[in-house]
């Protein structure tokens, strides 16, 4: 068969695997956002276990991006250290890693396979990103998240409602940890919607659920957020942002009574260490532990080992992400952390495409703010794997890119 005669494979087989990556990016996407509810929803019994499964689940998906991956030129490699924000990552990670030899926890082996976990979630995003079309494959992630997010909002509106009011478990589905998965969520849907409208609906829903869970400094950062992303976005017109604000009066207007509630439960008869003064006794005491050693940190995952109780309150965080950076990994944590956010900052503002710049830039106004008052046990508010492929979606074409697929003549 001469070479004229030979059949036309290579647009199917690139089709079949677009198909298959995409389905995989959408999963790896619902897992992100579902794995919250993991152990709320089985493992109540044995915590442990769930959280085994949960972060077996993870490497499993990681060695799944890794098996669609190999011989694909498209995909993201080392050459993503190009990347400043990436290089910066990679630092942080490689920084909390060491720290696991002076780290203070109750068990280095636990705080070992949650930086495992957090490190699993940005190789299994970089394996994903294909080079040549990144905001498609960004898109799939965010799909995934927000069905995944639809998901857990279902769940939280089936469990008991709290003591408090909020929805949730304070044990194993934290309503923080909710408002955080909530907001970006609807923010993933927002920006989905313009070239899909539907998507408008699982974001209403979520942002209507967000405000159901009553955390208070996630709405308070998303809306901060959502006023920057209706200013900013100019694919969004004028008619849509109106029906926005029409649609989040009326949801505020729904839940006054029950904010009104909550708000007397809280400055009246919630635990004093749960409330904005009482989040000022710990930051005092997390500041004091933590300048015993200010370099380099008591390492990953002490905080929730090394802070008392307050009454019956035991913080497993230090309810401030910088100050739960100093108390873990010191000033070196401090830079690494600010440095990762500000360069990321400037790559999006760089950044020539504009309605995933503006939410990158939303995003990051949510994390800054909510890192005020709220953070996370492990990682950052801004989570690891989207930064990096936001990082990847924004880059200069060219930074990041392997070799382009070479066509067959």
């Amino acid at each position: 068969m001469t070479e004229m005669e030979q059949p036309p494979l290579t647009a199917p087989q690139k089709i079949q695997t677009d198909d298959s990556m995409l389905l995989l990016q959408g999963t790896v996407g619902f897992f992100f956002a579902f794995r919250i509810c993991i152990t709320f929803l089985w493992f109540q019994s044995d915590p442990q276990l769930g959280t085994e499964i949960s972060m077996a689940l993870n490497l499993l998906l990681l060695l799944a991006a890794l098996v669609c991956s190999i011989g694909d030129p498209r995909t993201a490699s080392l050459s993503v250290l190009r990347i400043p924000v990436l290089r910066w990552m990679a630092g942080f990670l490689a920084f909390s890693c060491i720290s696991l030899a002076w780290s203070e926890a109750q068990s280095t082996m636990v705080s070992a396979a949650y930086w495992v976990g957090m490190t699993a979630d940005v190789l299994t995003t970089v394996l994903l990103i294909r080079t040549d079309d990144t905001e498609r494959c960004v898109a799939a992630l965010m799909k995934g998240f927000c069905v995944g997010a639809t998901v857990v909002a279902l769940v939280a509106w089936c469990a008991p409602t709290l003591p408090d009011l909020r929805i949730g478990s304070l044990d194993f589905m934290h309503p923080n940890g909710l408002g955080l998965e909530f907001a970006i969520a609807a923010l993933f849907a927002q920006y989905l919607a313009r070239e899909n409208a539907p998507w408008k609906w699982p974001g209403i829903a979520l942002a209507v659920t967000l405000l159901r869970t009553l955390s208070k400094t996630s709405i308070i950062a998303f809306v901060a957020a959502e006023i920057f992303y209706l200013l900013y976005d100019s694919k969004m017109g004028r008619r849509t942002k109106i029906w926005i604000g029409v649609f989040a009066s009326l949801a505020i207007a729904s839940f006054w009574g029950l904010l009104e509630q909550y708000l007397e439960m809280y400055s009246t008869t919630a635990d004093q260490a749960e409330t904005l003064t009482g989040r000022t006794t710990i930051w005092a005491v997390a500041f004091a532990m933590a300048m015993e050693k200010p370099w380099l940190g008591h390492g990953i995952y002490s905080f929730r080992a090394l802070i008392p109780a307050f009454g019956t309150f035991e913080p497993w965080h230090a309810h401030n992400e910088l100050l739960q950076q100093f108390f873990e990994y010191g000033l070196a944590g401090v830079v690494l952390v600010i440095g990762l956010y500000w360069i990321f900052f400037l790559q999006a503002k760089r950044a020539s495409s504009g309605s995933l710049k503006t939410l990158a830039l939303a995003l990051l106004m949510y994390a800054l703010i909510r890192g005020l008052t709220d953070t996370v046990n492990f990682g950052l508010s801004y989570p690891l794997w989207l930064l990096t492929a936001l990082a990847l979606s924004l880059a200069p074409t060219g930074s990041s890119s392997a070799s382009p697929v070479p066509q067959t003549i």
